[in-house]
This record gives C-alpha cells, sequence and structure tokens, in this order.
C-alpha cells in the first residue's frame, strides 16, 4: 500500500472535528472538493469508509472513529513539537483561537485582545462567538471564555475581567402600559423577552437576595437566542430583558431604558480566561495569559492607590 500523505490524514482530521467539509474547509483554507479529494485517497487506499456522507449530515463511520481517536493524540504531539520551537524565537508568534460567548468578547475579550495584538503583532487572533457550550480540545480551540462557575474542572481558569451583575429592563413605554415587579415571582405575569440558546431549554433568569436564590422561568411572546437582540427588544418595548448592568448602563442613565427589581440582581465573579492543562501551552497562549495577569495587577494598584488617597 502506498503511503498516505499526511496532509490528507490532516484534512480527515479536519472532517472528523466539524462533522462538515465546508466548515473543515474554512479552517483549513481550502475548498470541500479539494477535503472530499483527500478523502477519497484516503479511503481508496486503505479500501475503508472512513465517513458516510449525505447532502444533510456527515458521520464518522466506525473504522473511521477509531482512526480519528488514533491520530488525533499523534497530530497533537506534532503541534507541540512544532510549537516547542517557537521558545526559541524573539517575539511569540503564530495563531490564538478562542471561543467566547458574545456577552464574554463584547465586554472584556475584544478589548483585551486589541491590546494585545499591538504589542505582539507576530500574533494573530480568532474570535469565535458562541453561545453553547462546546469542548475547546475537541473543537480545536487554544482557549475559551466563560463564566467561572461553567468552566470543566480539569481546565486551567484565570480571571478576565471585573465582576458582572445583571440587570432587568424594560422600556419606559412598556412601564406605561404593566406594573413594575417588585419581586422575581411577579416577572411570570409580564411579556419578558425570553432567551434560548441553539436547541436547549429556555434560560431561566436567576436572582439572589439575603442568600435567598431563586431562578425564574418567565413567559413571553418573543424568543431570541442573541442576548445582545434582547436589549434591543426591551428598547422597541417588546418586553422585560435579563441583561448584564455593563451593556446598559448608559442607556438606563439616558432614561431609554427603565430598571426594575435591582436589589435582586446579583453579582457574578465575572469571566476566566480557561484552557487545557494536560498539553503544552502554545507561546501565543501563554504570552496572552500573562499579558491578561499583567492588566489585571495594573488594575488592581491602580485600585489600590486610589483607595488610598482617599
Amino acid at each position: 500500500m502506498k503511503p498516505i500523505d499526511g496532509s490528507d490524514l490532516g484534512a480527515f482530521l479536519a472532517i472528523a472535528r466539524h462533522k462538515s467539509f465546508r466548515r473543515a474547509a474554512d479552517e483549513l483554507g481550502c475548498t470541500p472538493s479539494a477535503l472530499s479529494h483527500a478523502l477519497r485517497n484516503i479511503e481508496e487506499r486503505l479500501d475503508v469508509r472512513l465517513v458516510n456522507r449525505t447532502t444533510r449530515s456527515v458521520a464518522l463511520t466506525e473504522a473511521g472513529e477509531r482512526l480519528r481517536a488514533r491520530l488525533a493524540p499523534a497530530f497533537r504531539d506534532i503541534a507541540d513539537a512544532l510549537e516547542d520551537l517557537n521558545n526559541y524565537r524573539g517575539q511569540p508568534t503564530g495563531a490564538l483561537r478562542i471561543n467566547a460567548s458574545r456577552s464574554s468578547a463584547q465586554l472584556v475579550l475584544l478589548p483585551l485582545v486589541t491590546k494585545f495584538l499591538a504589542a505582539y503583532p507576530a500574533v494573530s487572533v480568532e474570535i469565535v462567538v458562541n453561545e453553547a457550550l462546546v469542548d475547546v480540545v475537541s473543537e480545536n480551540f487554544d482557549a475559551g471564555v466563560r463564566f467561572g462557575e461553567t468552566i470543566a474542572k480539569d481546565m486551567i481558569a484565570v480571571p478576565i475581567g471585573p465582576r458582572q451583575r445583571t440587570a432587568i429592563v424594560a422600556s419606559p413605554g412598556f412601564f406605561s402600559k404593566h406594573p413594575k415587579p417588585k419581586r422575581p415571582e411577579q416577572l411570570r405575569d409580564l411579556p419578558c423577552v425570553r432567551l434560548r440558546f441553539g436547541s436547549s431549554r429556555f434560560y431561566a433568569w436567576e436572582f439572589e437576595q439575603g442568600g435567598k436564590e431563586l431562578a425564574i422561568e418567565v413567559n413571553g411572546p418573543l424568543t431570541l437566542s442573541d442576548p445582545e437582540l434582547t436589549v434591543q427588544a426591551a428598547l422597541d418595548g417588546a418586553g422585560i430583558a435579563f441583561t448584564f448592568e455593563s451593556h446598559v448602563a448608559s442607556l438606563i442613565a439616558q432614561g431609554r431604558l427603565v430598571r426594575v427589581l435591582e436589589d435582586w440582581c446579583p453579582y457574578y465573579g465575572g469571566f476566566y480566561l480557561y484552557y487545557p492543562g494536560r498539553r503544552q501551552v502554545p507561546t501565543s497562549l501563554r504570552a496572552f495569559v500573562d499579558f491578561v495577569r499583567g492588566v489585571s495587577e495594573e488594575k488592581r494598584s491602580a485600585s489600590r492607590a486610589q483607595q488610598r488617597s482617599r
């Protein structure tokens, strides 16, 4: 049997990760037809079908899954070996892929990445926004950004940005027609903008006061999958929205939104940058982690100096 080209095997792994020729082609910077040709080469040389394809789906066969399981660690070792050479460079280089929720990307990640790229011009960063929790290892991300309580215990987590607080808001026009809720339970009887991530269940709004925690499943005629759109829906008078304080502080100050249940809105520990600790950390990621920690320390030092001057 003729040896199989390593690039074809890499193409197979990309197809296996994404279960999509188009998304795998986007990752590798080629065309879906080129990937199809590479896969056909492997299957013909092995005389084994690795992937079942229809017009609607791509799935690994039993043989394909077994090959993926054996190849993936080997390719990670090769990537780590090549990455290790970056330790001999004067400046970190390479690409950094980060998966983040829209809120974390907008509130904390993007401002930091912009400053980081200015300091490390040889590094490129791709931010992929995804509200659903993904496996950053299997989906070929270097790191992710989420709230601390959602991160798996085997990940290394680094605080990124300040604490975050939720806010319940609606337009003045909405509250001219509906009563302002005094307790979270009263939201069940008011039109709310519901939030659902992907195909999962509706998000239950979380509240806390004096150690008492509540999760309220609200009702309403409008359901969205994008947290940013809930603010626009509230501005348009569609209902009451659940969002982050940072998103709407200026709108509340301008009188365009009215806040309710403020004393029931808790602070969260904030977002964390997380990455797997069981494999070698790419130099580009290590540089970004150090950069994040440095920015955090600068802010803490500035806060301590401000407190001493009072």
